[in-house]
């Protein structure tokens, strides 16, 4: 890929990615209306994200919809940016497809006990050593 392609798919990723973030924002919003405790608008997006990354990812593989530029611009860039679970659940539904059972079942644990991991020590940082 030459500098210029290379800067035109991070155009499109960064253009996808202003536009899933604002979506992200807005629908997340207005789904979590009124409820206080249950992150219910984090659901609905990640759902959301999950159900068209697998509608664009499965027409491209078995319908040749989407051209690669388009599917770029959707999934990595507007889709990446509404969710990342998204992407942690087609490429565990994959996994599943390939009936990868062991590579599965570390990725959804993985990806779990890590990210907790990684909020604890975020907390941790913040709240035990960070120096006003």
């Amino acid at each position: 890929m030459c500098q210029g392609e290379r800067v035109y798919v991070l155009l499109l990723i960064g253009i996808g990615g202003f536009i899933g973030a604002v979506l992200r924002y807005l629908i997340s919003g207005w789904v979590q209306n009124g409820l206080l405790s249950f992150p219910m608008g984090t659901l609905g997006v990640n759902f959301i994200g999950s159900f068209f990354l697998s509608l664009i990812m499965y027409l491209s593989d078995y319908r040749g919809l989407f051209n690669e530029e388009t599917r770029i611009f959707l999934t990595i860039g507007l889709l990446g940016a509404f969710t990342t679970m998204s992407t942690f659940s087609y490429e565990s539904f994959k996994l599943l497809e390939q009936k990868e059972i062991l590579l599965l079942s570390l990725n959804i644990i993985g990806t779990i006990v890590l990210t907790f991991l990684a909020v604890y020590l975020g907390k941790f940082i913040v709240v035990n050593l960070w120096r006003s």
